[in-house]
């Protein structure tokens, strides 16, 4: 599965920069995050429940993050295993433009593998699934930093 998109952040480019890498933001933001864990500055442990079609599957796995550019570009790279219905494992490019004084366009382009049962749903209910998780993460990361109390300090 690929895709690729844009959003339009309201918040300064280092803003949007420090919450792409505050733990606690992203796991407030992941759709069905239960545990997001920050072992190193590039690396974190990840537990995320997720319902793609009629299967509920607790993924555990772990996220790296490479190519760093601060504060303008990131690969993020994933893996998690859902026991018996399967594995998902794949990685974005995100970069990020300065869209005025106040706001960022953020661009991402996703590669993503899934095995197991999970595969045998089809691609147009995992990609249909895809898009939905991506816009509820948008949404929720977008109010978290429009949220003074949880917006890291720039």
């Amino acid at each position: 599965m690929d895709m690729t998109g844009t959003e339009r952040i309201e918040a300064p480019i280092g803003t949007v920069w420090l919450a792409l890498n505050d733990a606690e933001i992203l796991r407030q933001a992941i759709p069905g995050c239960e545990t997001l864990d920050k072992s190193s500055d590039t690396e974190m442990a990840a537990t995320v429940v997720l319902r793609i079609g009629p299967i509920k599957a607790r993924f555990e796995g772990a996220v790296e993050l490479t190519n760093l550019n601060p504060p303008h570009s990131y690969t993020i790279q994933g893996e998690g295993k859902g026991g018996i219905a399967g594995f998902a494992k794949g990685g974005a490019d995100v970069s990020l433009a300065e869209d005025g004084p106040d706001a960022t366009i953020l661009s991402y382009t996703v590669k993503a593998d899934v095995g197991g049962k999970i595969a045998q749903l089809g691609g147009r209910l995992i990609d249909s699934t895809a898009r939905k998780l991506a816009t509820q993460f948008f949404n929720n990361f977008g109010e978290k930093l429009r949220s003074p109390a949880l917006a890291p300090e720039s």
